[in-house]
């Protein structure tokens, strides 16, 4: 947000000056006068690039999780349920916030309030921090009246949120680490072990396999070529994470996701259990039905399930039921589809979408403990041809030599 130097007057007369945040002159003199003070001058700062600084802000950011969001609102839920007002909640929970980035926003939203901004206005600013399904749900708690039952909602949900994602990372470190130990030791292999192989090769004079001739090749190109490759690794990356920043890239590589064999299915049953829940977490909030949609279509995680719902929304503000446009995407099982049907016969959708996400839940649960064994065998054929290239490429050879020396 810019910064503005001021000078001003108090009730007494004196002249003050400072600097302050705001969105505009405009902002910046609205909230001196909220403040008690006449504006006499106001003007933009000029930026002080301090690269350090910068940094710290990037990474608080990046470091900033669930967990936080999470305890941010049963904080929230705890203070407004006793009374307390928010300018004094906010600015208790930033002074006892972990995280910078958090910090900041909460100290910036205080000030937001103080100018005379509400809650969800002053949220909104900061949308890298908090999601628009979050903003969208404090938005109706103030419409309504109950914001501190708005706060207790989010916390529910963000806690599933992050059970869910607690159990995909439990299930993936096993293979991961088997991956990055495979990776370490073909490097290992390439750089160390078949170069010192080589140099006894090269003395025996003897016509070496394909095999060999194979692994010789890798290595002297991986030995010679490492800066070119590594560069053109580089490359390929930065190619690729451009490409990801275009919506469409994002959404073809989230389509790709869900095609990837045994982790997939996983994905789309994680990630329409998200939608499922946050959808009937707006309808009980009192959210519209189609703005609750195209809410949830950009907070579920996977652009290419948010564009689906986003025909979905279409066909629902064209006069469709919800059933009927459910079945229409193609992302939802008959079973699903006849639960959301009941839902909508019976007026509970709510209701209904909740037995839906504990549905995926329960799916994504039982994928996810089968999942270690679904991998292993994709793991130990790939270890075995890598065992299997290393014995042929190696010891063929030395095969060959020591029945040579024994004839």
């Amino acid at each position: 947000m810019p910064h503005f130097s001021y000078q001003a007057r108090n009730n007494t007369g004196k002249l003050l000056a400072g600097n302050l945040e705001a969105q505009s002159i405009q902002h910046a003199a609205q909230i001196l006068n909220n403040r008690g003070l006449i504006p006499i001058g106001i003007e933009a700062a000029p930026n002080q690039t301090d690269l350090l600084e910068q940094f710290s802000s990037w990474r608080a950011l990046r470091q900033l999780n669930v967990s936080d969001l999470m305890l941010f609102s049963r904080q929230m839920y705890s203070l407004t349920k006793s009374g307390v007002p928010l300018s004094r909640a906010i600015n208790s929970l930033s002074e006892s916030s972990r995280n910078l980035a958090l910090k900041k926003a909460l100290l910036n939203i205080s000030r937001q309030l103080e100018s005379g901004l509400s809650l969800s206005q002053a949220m909104s600013q900061h949308g890298d921090i908090f999601p628009l399904l979050l903003i969208s749900i404090v938005n109706v708690g103030e419409t309504t009246g109950g914001l501190e039952q708005a706060f207790l909602q989010i916390s529910h949900y963000l806690e599933r949120e992050k059970e869910t994602q607690t159990r995909i990372k439990s299930a993936l470190r096993y293979p991961t680490m088997v991956i990055i130990a495979i990776s370490i030791a073909l490097v290992i292999v390439n750089i160390y072990v078949i170069p010192a192989f080589k140099g006894v090769f090269d003395k025996m004079g003897a016509q070496l396999p394909w095999q060999t001739q194979l692994l010789m090749g890798v290595s002297d190109f991986f030995l010679h070529y490492w800066p070119h490759t590594l560069a053109g690794l580089v490359a390929l990356l930065l190619v690729v994470a451009k490409y990801l920043e275009s919506p469409d890239g994002l959404r073809q590589w989230h389509k790709l996701q869900l095609k990837i064999p045994v982790v997939g299915s996983i994905i789309e049953r994680a990630t329409m259990e998200r939608f499922s829940r946050s959808f009937a977490m707006t309808l009980s909030a009192g959210v519209p039905l189609v703005q609750g949609i195209a809410v949830v279509a950009r907070a579920v995680g996977n652009e290419y399930i948010g564009s689906q719902l986003h025909k979905m929304r279409i066909g629902i503000e064209k006069g469709d039921s919800i059933s009927r446009m459910a079945k229409s995407i193609g992302l939802f099982p008959p079973l699903v589809i006849q639960m959301i049907l009941v839902g909508e016969e019976s007026g509970n959708i709510a209701e209904m979408l909740r037995e839906v996400a504990d549905f995926y839940e329960g799916e994504v649960d039982v994928e996810l403990k089968n999942l270690s064994s679904a991998i292993e065998p994709f793991l130990i054929i790939i270890i075995g041809i890598m065992v299997l290239v290393l014995a042929l490429g190696i010891f063929l050879p030395m095969w060959d030599l020591s029945t040579n020396v024994h004839r």
